[in-house]
């Protein structure tokens, strides 16, 4: 087996942004493990599946002990599953917050942590998760407390890390996404969630895979918060 070629993790990679992640780093020749609960057995051989919860500490270590089995190394991860739930504060229910806090803070910290230990032991590695742009600019039309609450926590993890592994040789960044265009969007929310953006158009899904991209290849880059959001952190 060769171990020359990177291999990358990806998370929430079934559909989306996620499916676009795997398209664009097989495309740069990565080797992916690409994770979901729904993920179906991939043909090309580059790609290893693993089906499971995020959210789950046995889930992370699957995902990393099934990669390094099959591909011998672990260069990169991609946080990028994660669940948006827009209500008025006092109407999120323990069920919404238990699942966010499963999948977006659990689901960073668990396999996060594994792929970690194996960077370390090389002195280099990189760690992108996607947040939101309204963790620090928030919108009265969509009010998302639950999302601020965990994805701006993140931002401010990774930061932390961000510090802490500088010398180590392992990079931490987050892409700050506006509204994207995916499957989760009916196209008859099209227009209202396009005016969000001072740009009048919502995010398309290669715009937020471009940004990963960046960040991969930016060797001097780390503890960045790039915002992809068509303006709106700019202000309204």
């Amino acid at each position: 087996m060769s171990t020359q070629q990177k291999v990358a993790i990806v998370t929430g990679a079934s559909q989306g942004i996620g499916a676009g992640l795997v398209k664009a780093l097989r495309d740069r020749n990565y080797r992916v493990i690409a994770t979901s609960r729904s993920i179906k057995p991939s043909d090309d051989p580059d790609i290893l599946a693993v089906a499971g919860d995020i959210g789950s500490a046995d889930t992370a270590k699957r995902i990393v002990s099934q990669g390094l089995e099959r591909f011998g190394r672990i260069d990169s991860l991609v946080n990028n599953a994660g669940i948006f739930i827009a209500k008025p504060f006092t109407q999120y229910t323990q069920a919404d917050f238990l699942s966010k806090i499963a999948t977006n803070v659990a689901g960073f910290f668990h396999i996060t942590q594994a792929a970690v230990e194996v960077m370390e032991r090389n002195r280099s590695g990189h760690v992108v998760s996607i947040t939101t742009s309204l963790t620090d600019h928030a919108n009265a039309s969509v009010p998302s407390a639950l999302a601020s609450l965990t994805k701006g926590g993140l931002n401010s993890a990774t930061k932390s890390l961000a510090i802490e592994y500088a010398a180590r040789g392992i990079r931490f960044n987050a892409v700050s996404p506006g509204v994207i265009k995916t499957p989760m969007h009916s196209p008859e929310t099209h227009a209202a969630l396009s005016a969000l953006h001072p740009v009048g158009q919502m995010g398309e899904i290669r715009d937020i895979v471009d940004a990963v991209l960046y960040l991969e290849s930016a060797s001097f880059v780390t503890g960045e918060i790039l915002h992809v959001d068509g303006g709106q952190s700019a202000g309204h």
